[in-house]
């Protein structure tokens, strides 16, 4: 996906996941600095997923999450407000609430490689966090990912399709395994032109900090 403005592109390859907020407030962070800075991204959205081991119910998100980092529910609850408050502020929407679950996200990225086939890659990215993140919906769900194909005016039944028989589930994980191989452990990570790594969400000024000094170090972006 290239984000058209009258700068050349600076590719971007942002290894995420559909459930990570982080994620979803990072690339906010980077494409609002982009704009402000008229520079054009070419994002190539990478699959990552932070619990390829959980069962197809999902888990209750804040119990996960103290069970895998010791959280207690009033930091969660802090988190959620700040989170809150960041996506608000980028034109992004979270809408946490008791008893949000959180998912394995392998069909997930299963579809977005599809869409990404049918030109519309960014876009199923873009509709999966909001499902996920504004909606509450289960991104696991076969059904859940038929209608987010339909809501952009892609096929559904081809989806659906691609789905059952996994044709892109080796590529995915072909996908998935280089990147850890490259160290990465943990998202949202973003490499810059193919050799500088940033990791975390780093705010609108950093990402404007990083913009401008790409630019001056490389000139053209390529």
């Amino acid at each position: 996906m290239t984000e058209t403005t009258h700068s050349p592109a600076l590719r971007v390859d942002i290894i995420s996941d559909v459930v990570c907020p982080w994620c979803a407030v990072g690339y906010n962070q980077l494409a609002f600095a982009a704009r402000r800075a008229g520079v054009a991204l070419d994002i190539h959205w990478q699959p990552f997923e932070l619990n390829p081991d959980m069962a197809p119910e999902g888990e209750d998100l804040r119990e996960h999450l103290a069970a895998k980092y010791g959280s207690t529910a009033e930091q969660s609850a802090q988190v959620r407000a700040q989170l809150t408050e960041m996506g608000e502020a980028l034109g992004f929407t979270f809408r946490f609430f008791d008893g949000m679950r959180i998912y394995n996200t392998f069909q997930a990225h299963q579809l977005i490689e599809w869409a990404e086939e049918h030109g519309k890659g960014h876009e199923m990215k873009q509709a999966l966090l909001s499902a996920y993140f504004t909606d509450g919906k289960n991104v696991s769900d076969p059904e859940v990912l038929v209608e987010t194909t339909e809501s952009l005016g892609l096929d559904g039944a081809r989806a659906r399709a691609a789905l059952e028989s996994s044709k892109h589930a080796d590529n995915v994980r072909q996908r998935e395994a280089f990147w850890v191989q490259q160290g990465i452990r943990g998202v949202p990570a973003m490499v810059f032109n193919g050799r500088h790594l940033v990791t975390g969400a780093q705010g609108v000024e950093t990402y404007a900090s990083i913009l401008e000094q790409l630019g001056a170090t490389e000139g053209e972006f390529r």
